[in-house]
């Protein structure tokens, strides 16, 4: 979320952290926009190639120095997908397809800063498309509905992969020459209970594997923050539930866990407590 207000800009994830000093060069292009009062929804990307890329942006959300950010090799992009307020009027009321209408007059869309384009029709066609370029998916939306804050039943996930964020509980030694742990241990949130779902142990570098190591020896508890239940895995090390973790994954296997899992990165624009299964359509 992004709100200018008589020309000064603040930037927060989807968790209310405010995030300017990670990205200083989005600021500078809202500071730079010419409406002067404004709150926007939207999407911070980076890309590999031609597809946006979840890893890589990683490396943009752990640096919280300004300085350093300013520095980095990785471009990022701002991706307007909505618009609540402008200027004086507040206009959630109004059908999405005429807040976008409103957004695109708007504002000048000069990178970084880029308007977050639509299809009316072909729905099915557009997703295969999507599959082939190696997206993650699509977003399906009600075109006349109002905004709404949080999960709703007016736009829909369709994905080409399986792939969630997930509640990290604990670890396993590692094993060989393997540096850090072996294997993490994950969950989600059902009725207030954290769900196991398996051990993630491919998709880490040895940067990642130490630092993450590091992070989660100072959290380590001494039981399991699972529900009760069987988890088969040795060596085992709990930790609090407050890391989060995103995952790729095949297919959920009949006995709720995931099969073929790959670990993304880490994230931290979302609060445990609001991680949970969901169901791709």
């Amino acid at each position: 979320m992004v709100f200018k207000k008589n020309g000064k800009v603040s930037i927060y994830s989807r968790n209310h952290k405010k995030i300017n000093d990670s990205y200083p060069e989005l600021e500078k292009a809202f500071e730079s926009a010419e409406r002067e009062n404004f709150i926007a929804d939207g999407e911070i990307c980076a890309f590999e190639s031609n597809n946006s890329s979840f890893s890589k942006l990683q490396g943009r959300m752990q640096i919280k120095d300004r300085k350093r950010a300013a520095l980095t090799s990785i471009p990022v992009f701002y991706y307007f997908i909505d618009l609540l307020y402008i200027d004086r009027y507040l206009i959630t009321n109004l059908p999405l397809r005429e807040r976008k209408k409103i957004l695109k007059s708007s504002f000048e869309f000069n990178d970084p800063l880029r308007f977050t384009s639509h299809r009316n029709e072909n729905g099915v066609a557009y997703f295969e498309e999507a599959c082939d370029k190696g997206w993650e998916g699509l977003i399906a939306k009600d075109a006349g509905a109002s905004y709404s804050e949080g999960r709703s039943k007016k736009w829909l996930k369709f994905k080409c992969i399986n792939r969630q964020e997930f509640v990290i509980g604990g670890y396993t030694e590692p094993e060989g020459s393997r540096q850090g742990f072996g294997a993490l241990l994950i969950g989600y949130h059902e009725k207030d209970q954290l769900k196991y779902a398996g051990k993630v142990g491919t998709g880490y570098n040895d940067q990642l594997l130490n630092s993450l190591a590091r992070k989660m020896q100072k959290i380590e508890i001494g039981e399991s923050p699972f529900e009760s239940g069987v988890i088969k895995a040795k060596k085992v090390h709990w930790v609090k539930p407050k890391l989060i973790g995103e995952v790729e994954f095949t297919e959920w296997t009949r006995d709720g866990k995931l099969r073929h899992s790959s670990f993304i990165g880490l994230r931290d624009d979302k609060k445990p407590a609001d991680v949970i299964k969901e169901v791709s359509l």
